[in-house]
């Protein structure tokens, strides 16, 4: 597999994408599964099924056929070439007032690329969560790192992130991933409960560190992306399920920039083996929404 995705990384990157985008489609016509969800995370979410599912399915497509040549061949060269900055300002006035910087990226866009070009600049640690299946896994460590660090979803990858950004340098999550039993809280996302994680209030109240939103915008084509960092200059409060409130009604605002690009079948909305139940007062809200036409 690791032979394939080299090879893979060789093709343009558009013809790649659209190989990808195919794939989304033939995905979800054969997944009734996957469709049922997709579509009713999007009519949570408030948006026509109807008019977005088939362009969330090639986006998703598209997400893993471009993943070659992210993980491959985006180096810094490609990186100068394929993409454009907006908001690079806040990044640097963090570093200007000596600050760890905490990158806050979904499942939006191509969010692989988020870390890749930060590690440009600085090192930068990302919290993963070791693939179940060892060639994933294998292809996880074959990637050029440069200044990246993984840290694994465990409580002793906590001891790096710390580290990391008490001395001043970047770590990235995942807010929207659904973390562990134990590790989060239920708060709303896009009106409905979510397990949502703590680690990134705690992070901040222990270390000081900045909070940014960050995502790559897919151009159409093949011709790059749009790297947008947005300030999160919301206080977070002691209390977790406020904080996680906080930071998820941030994500929200950023999923809506380019919903399109989200990762809508993602099963956001699951309760993790062993975790504490939805409060009561929320059961109403948890049922699945139709998929809206």
């Amino acid at each position: 597999m690791l032979r394939l995705f080299r090879a893979l990384s060789h093709l343009p990157l558009g013809l790649l994408q659209a190989l990808g985008a195919l794939l989304g489609l033939a995905v979800y016509a054969a997944s009734p599964t996957y469709r049922k969800r997709l579509r009713a995370n999007l009519a949570q979410a408030g948006y026509a099924p109807s008019r977005l599912a088939l362009d969330v399915a090639r986006g998703t497509g598209r997400m893993l056929g471009e993943m070659p040549y992210v993980w491959f061949r985006f180096g810094p060269s490609a990186a100068v070439r394929r993409v454009q900055l907006v908001g690079k300002e806040h990044v640097e006035q963090a570093k200007r007032e000596g600050r760890g910087i905490l990158f806050l990226t979904p499942h939006l866009g191509c969010f692989e690329v988020s870390g890749q070009v930060v590690s440009e600049w600085q090192p930068i640690t990302v919290l993963y969560r070791p693939p179940r299946k060892s060639w994933v896994d294998s292809l996880v460590q074959a990637r050029p790192r440069g200044q990246l660090r993984a840290a694994p979803a465990t409580v002793t990858g906590m001891r790096p992130l710390l580290r990391a950004l008490r001395h001043g340098e970047a770590v990235g999550l995942l807010p929207d991933q659904a973390p562990g039993a134990g590790e989060g809280v239920w708060a709303p996302f896009f009106g409905r409960p979510a397990y949502t994680m703590t680690l990134p209030a705690r992070l901040v109240q222990l270390t000081g560190a900045r909070i940014i939103l960050a995502f790559a915008e897919r151009l159409p084509r093949g011709q790059g992306y749009v790297l947008h960092f947005l300030p999160f200059d919301e206080t977070l409060p002691d209390d977790p399920v406020e904080a996680a409130t906080r930071i998820n009604l941030g994500v929200e605002g950023l999923i809506r920039m380019r919903p399109e690009q989200y990762l809508w079948g993602y099963n956001r909305y699951k309760a993790p083996p062993g975790s504490l139940p939805m409060p009561s007062a929320q059961s109403d809200q948890a049922a699945q929404p139709g998929a809206a036409s």
